[in-house]
This record gives structure tokens, sequence and C-alpha cells, in this order.
């Protein structure tokens, strides 16, 4: 009894197909994952809080301001500034929110000419006189009743 060899025969497959619909979906692909980031990017930055403007020249300009007198180096500037983001959310455009921040030309000038301390929250008139102080915390349903 003799064995003769098999051949093995090669399977050539036609990928031409294949990698034309991998050609066509992978632009579709990129572009879903850009939008995909731009929209994350979008719902990052409308969480986030807004910004406190750190310069004075809202003081006298005929709306109340709160100035908060904020330290870096004091967990209670962060829990204060988001208490004032909570009702500036409520009062809107009827006080101007600021921030005097320590260790800045324009935050230093403003604690001199006010005396002001760290951690200080100071409320102005309209017409820019100095009118309250007080040490933070407040709550923001205090801060709403306090600039009233």
């Amino acid at each position: 009894m003799r064995i003769s060899p098999v051949k093995e025969g090669l399977v050539i497959k036609d990928t031409t197909q294949s990698s034309q619909s991998t050609k066509s979906r992978k632009p579709w692909i990129v572009l879903g994952v850009i939008a995909a980031i731009v929209i994350l990017i979008a719902v990052v930055f409308s969480v986030l809080p807004k910004g406190f403007k750190t310069s004075h020249e809202d003081i006298g300009s005929g709306k109340p301001v709160l100035v908060f007198v904020y330290d870096p180096n004091l967990a209670v500037s962060n829990s204060q500034t988001e208490q004032m983001n909570t009702a500036r959310a409520t009062l809107g455009d009827e006080v101007s929110f600021l921030i005097a921040r320590i260790g800045t030309p324009e935050g230093d000038q403003f604690i001199a000419k006010y005396q002001a301390r760290p951690a200080e929250l100071l409320m102005f008139e309209p017409a820019g006189s100095l009118t309250k102080r007080q040490y933070a915390l407040m709550q923001a349903n205090e801060i709403m009743h306090w600039v009233k």
C-alpha cells in the first residue's frame, strides 16, 4: 500500500469587497468619535460654575455688589464660592458677585483699601458704600437674604 502525498491548496479569499467596506466606514467612525468628544466637552463646560470677576469696577455702578475675599489656602473659600454660585443662579443680574483673590494685585489693593480679612464677605450698596461684612461660610439662602 502506497500513500500518495496530498497536495494542500491555498485558499485565496477575495478581500476587495471587505476592505472597501472597511474603508468606507472609517470616515464615519472618525466623525462619530470626534462628535462624541465635542459633546462631552460641551457637557463638561455647561456643568462648570461660572467664574467670578476679580476686578472691582462694578462697585458703585448702580447695583449691589458682594465681594468675597478668596484665599486659595482655605477650604472654606471653595465652599463659599459654591454657595455664591447658587445664590447668583437665583438672583441673576440683580447683584454683582466678585472676588478679591489674595496674592493678586487687584485683590491685595482691595483688601488694603477696605481692611478686609481672608474669607470675609463685603456687601456694597448700589452707590458704592460698604454696608455689611461677615465671615464665611454663608449659605446661598443667607446670601440672598443678606443682599436684599
